[in-house]
């Protein structure tokens, strides 16, 4: 079991695939890297669009990947005082584990001969009888492929495989659908995607035009269509302009005037038509001027009115059906979009025009994949996909508008692939949590800084400076590894490549944001066998801060209530000073080993807190206790053991249930799942309270689902909303930068919640107007 790539340097575990086309498609046996399959006739499927002149190939696959991860087991304490040892709190090892991913590549097809011995070498094995294909090169490329591939091709219906892969990038990539903005900067304005995606509208544009009514994963009606559609455009414009080949004609389009061609609304009226309402600039007939005008028109411009015709043609027609249908979601792909600004601005303007607004246009990032990505699926139906969610690997996947920029000129010149989709399955189906109070219009993250180029400008600069850190970082969690600072080496230029790419297309994975960068992150350091660099600081912080529980516990218990509530407050906030992705911080841990809970204390804000609610939640304390509390974790050591667990045992000791939840796996130095459930074990050694609610049930420890340092509340683990829905919670406690302020900050829930954290970067305390280690306490009761 391994994993492979084609024409990407760096595959897991270390192996780059090397500078040459025979490396770059190539399995390296000697590095111990080989695929794993589908059952027969289910490892891989084949789309060809219909109508590019054979232009392009997609391949989608299946393979295992082999990567180390970080374990963590308890000692055996029996007939020992563990509190007295010198031994960590428990051990960690390092075992490999074996995850599904999905690999979608575009070939193009000047290199046919290459991706089928590609196939043949590597996805094909003695069980294999059947290869899916679906688009019109299921029928042009049948009998090279079954001669050369000595395969049956499976033929599958492309509307059908179209759906399919349009229900899969909907459901698994919160940022795949986007509308486009001609006049903004970036141009592309990605949504959130709704937890239910149905019904929608998909308007495929290939030759003609097909148009989709999609109404569960299964049901779908075709509503209508057009004859005039991209194979029209294509032919008129080879007529007019004698350019053969479709993207040279786009080309065209995008140097054109088309009111040189086109007869306005002003050409008739000499302005605006008051009467209707249309303004002078609109098109009254497309070419009419050159029915009247004695001069020969230039080819760029002929080519945008005819653009400008057909796109005009389509949006009237998706707004039509929309409207006829009461939809206000209505997905554009096919091979006439092709992510091609110019066209997706005239349908987009087309639309909002003829709708009034009521209607959006929306394209997708992966729109050339959907094929393939349903061809796959149905193939594979036995295994049945969709029971898992899946998450995009940015670590292996080239982004929206880009041609990969670790792959030299002459790789990809030579190789002839581009545009590469990597999606991981993950362990646990993801859901919403059911506290949100609007799904729909949830947003997880603050800044966007797709939007924000200042912000944007100061968190790429502070990753690029924070990575000569995180390398060291690296190969110190790796004493033993000799290989390990080769290969830091090479995720330090993997995620320098992807921060470079995000400075000049910061829309490339969807809404850039402080969390895609920390994820992206995570999935390199993933990708180059780096599970979890912090796994040894957290075993020691653990092991230290247990040992101070006790007294932490005396000293609060022996305050009056109302000065405890204070205090369990400020040790929450104190522990979350301990966070090692803040520079601030680290550089404090780093040079003053000594640094501990109460010179964090002394760090801390003075109140009146930069957000301050901490009055009105004190008065809400003197009430009747909470149902049940959700708490989601941050830091490990002093954060969650002197600052959450107190904060747990204090609402415990009130009569309030508490579901803690924790990272299901590592992400900095953010306490994992199953490092929590030994920590919650010694404590409960020490502390009757915290013995009993976890005997009883009345402490629960869950994962989240999540490996990230920030917290997106509509991909969460099943397990944990069935959870919150059985004990009905009706508290939810954030803490933590990431969690609470990176993202969460405006999260509107359901019920009371309490975000809070300490701003432990100077630039964000500044913007937020505070200073270094301002505190953020915020309580929010939903409005009756």
């Amino acid at each position: 079991p391994g994993t492979f790539k084609m024409a990407e340097c760096g595959a897991s575990g270390g192996g780059s695939s090397g500078d040459s086309l025979d490396k770059s498609i190539t399995l390296s046996r000697r590095e111990g890297l080989q695929a794993s399959f589908h059952p027969p006739g289910l490892n891989f499927a084949w789309f060809v669009s219909p109508l590019t002149g054979g232009s392009l190939t997609k391949l989608a696959y299946y393979s295992t990947v082999q990567h180390k991860v970080a374990k963590v087991r308890s000692f055996d304490h029996s007939g020992k005082d563990a509190e007295h040892d010198h031994e960590p709190p428990y051990e960690i090892s390092v075992q490999e584990e074996i995850t599904a991913r999905l690999h979608f590549i575009k070939f193009e097809n000047t290199y046919i001969e290459a991706c089928l011995d590609f196939i043949k070498d590597h996805l094909v094995n003695t069980e294999t009888k059947v290869i899916q294909a679906t688009g019109g090169g299921a029928y042009k490329f049948k009998d090279l492929i079954e001669e050369k591939l000595r395969l049956r091709v499976a033929k599958q219906d492309v509307m059908t495989c179209l759906i399919k892969g349009c229900n899969f990038v909907l459901k698994n990539i919160p940022q795949e659908a986007f509308v486009y903005q001609k006049d903004s900067d970036p141009e592309f304005r990605f949504q959130t995607n709704h937890p239910d995606i149905f019904p929608y509208l998909l308007v495929n544009i290939g030759s003609g035009v097909s148009i989709v009514k999609v109404e569960t994963e299964d049901r779908f009606e075709w509503v209508g269509g057009s004859s005039i559609g991209g194979g029209t455009f294509w032919g008129l414009g080879a007529l007019l302009t004698r350019t053969k080949k479709f993207d040279e004609l786009l080309h065209l389009a995008s140097k054109g005037q088309h009111t040189n061609v086109d007869m306005l609304v002003q050409d008739i009226y000499g302005g605006a038509h008051q009467t209707l309402g249309l303004s002078g600039n609109l098109i009254a007939s497309s070419f009419g001027k050159s029915a009247t005008a004695d001069k020969e028109f230039s080819k760029e411009d002929m080519a945008k009115s005819l653009l400008h015709m057909i796109s005009n043609d389509i949006g009237q027609l998706a707004c039509l059906h929309a409207k006829l249908h009461g939809l206000g979601r209505v997905y554009f792909g096919g091979f006439f979009i092709r992510g091609h600004p110019v066209t997706m601005r005239t349908i987009t303007y087309s639309i909002n025009f003829f709708s009034k607004g009521e209607v959006q246009a929306l394209f997708l990032r992966h729109e050339g994949y959907l094929g393939a990505i349903g061809a796959f699926l149905k193939g594979a139906e036995q295994d049945n996909p969709n029971q898992y969610s899946w998450g995009e690997n940015y670590a292996g996947s080239s982004g929206l508008m880009s041609t990969a920029p670790e792959l030299g000129p002459t790789q990809r010149a030579r190789s002839g692939t581009f545009d590469l989709l990597e999606m991981d399955r993950l362990e646990r189906p993801l859901v919403n949590l059911p506290l949100l109070l609007d799904p729909s219009s949830y947003v997880p993250d603050t800044v966007d800084l797709t939007d924000d180029a200042l912000a944007r400008k100061y968190w790429l600069t502070c990753f690029e400076e924070a990575l000569d850190g995180v390398v060291k970082r690296a190969v110190a969690s790796q004493p033993d590894a000799a290989d390990a600072a080769e290969r830091a080496e090479k995720f330090r230029q993997k995620y320098w490549n992807k921060l470079q790419t995000l400075r000049q297309q910061p829309f490339a994975y969807g809404t850039l944001t402080v969390r895609s960068l920390l994820d992206t992150r995570e999935h390199c350091l993933n990708e180059f066998n780096f599970p979890d660099p912090y796994s040894k600081v957290k075993q020691k912080e653990n092991g230290a801060a247990l040992k101070c529980f006790p007294g932490v516990t005396r000293a609060l218990d022996s305050l009056g209530w109302e000065q405890r509530q204070l205090a369990l407050v400020k040790g929450l906030l104190a522990g979350n000073v301990f966070d090692w992705g803040a520079k601030a911080v680290s550089d404090v841990l780093e040079s003053d080993p000594q640094f501990g809970f109460e010179e964090a204390k002394r760090k801390l804000q003075e109140r009146p807190w930069l957000v301050d609610s901490y009055s009105k939640w004190l008065q809400r304390l003197k009430g009747p206790p909470h149902k049940c509390a959700l708490i989601f974790a941050d830091n490990s050591g002093v954060d969650i053991i002197l600052g959450v667990f107190p904060f747990v045992r204090e609402l415990l000791f009130r009569g309030t249930e508490v579901i803690l939840a924790c990272n299901s796996g590592p992400a900095l130095n953010d306490v994992t799942h199953s490092e929590a459930l030994i920590v919650a074990e010694r404590i409960a050694a020490m502390d009757p309270v915290v013995h009993s609610a976890l005997r009883g049930e009345r402490l629960l420890l869950v994962q989240t689902g999540s490996s990230s340092p920030c917290l997106d509340l509509s991909r969460l683990d099943k397990g944990l909303a069935v959870l919150v829905r059985e004990r009905g919670a009706d508290l939810v406690v954030i803490e933590g930068m990431g969690r609470a302020v990176h993202t969460n900050y405006h999260a509107a829930l359901r019920c009371e919640s309490l975000k809070l954290a300490v701003i432990k970067n100077a630039w964000l305390a500044e913007r937020l107007g505070g200073r270094l280690f301002s505190v953020i306490f915020k309580y929010e009761v939903p409005a009756e």
